[in-house]
């Protein structure tokens, strides 16, 4: 597991903006944590390194959002849902398996739906209004190659303090 600390929402856009270059097509990201912890913020960071123009919103309602850039960005967000067979009904892999890269918001509770490889992004609230701790799992082959490489990329905001 590795942590970091973030001070503030373009904090949290930056750090993600750190970790989109690490990205590549096929990629899942599962977003984790409580309403008001930053999902949404850390998906505009990350599709602003990805070379995404248009403004990235919560797909809370529409459910998946899918926007062009450097490599596709398929954002979802799977809170509305109940059963695990609504999350297969989104085809969110197949969709990744055109070339994208997936961010799913509450993506900790469709893991067992989605891809066996992924990135779990933890954020939970931090000691200040505006901190975040953030937490980076890696799960399956894919993203473990380059645990060392997200390790390096998260630089300033390495550590996050106790867990």
């Amino acid at each position: 597991m590795i942590t970091a600390l973030t001070k503030s929402p373009e904090d949290t856009r930056e750090l993600a903006g750190a970790l989109a270059p690490l990205s590549r097509a096929g990629d899942v990201v599962l977003l984790a944590g409580e309403l008001g912890t930053g999902k949404t913020v850390f998906a505009q960071g990350f599709g602003r390194a990805l070379g995404i123009q248009e403004p990235i919103t919560s797909p809370s309602f529409t459910l998946v959002r899918i926007y062009p850039g450097r490599v596709r960005l398929v954002h979802a967000d799977v809170y509305r849902l109940d059963h695990l067979q609504e999350v297969v009904d989104l085809a969110l892999l197949e969709l990744v398996d055109e070339g994208a890269v997936a961010l799913v918001e509450w993506g900790d509770v469709a893991a067992p739906a989605l891809s066996p490889d992924f990135l779990e992004v933890g954020l939970e609230w931090g000691a200040g209004e505006d901190e975040r701790r953030i937490s980076l799992r890696t799960v399956g082959h894919a993203w473990l190659a380059r645990q060392g490489a997200l390790s390096a990329a998260l630089g300033r905001w390495a550590g996050g303090g106790p867990r």
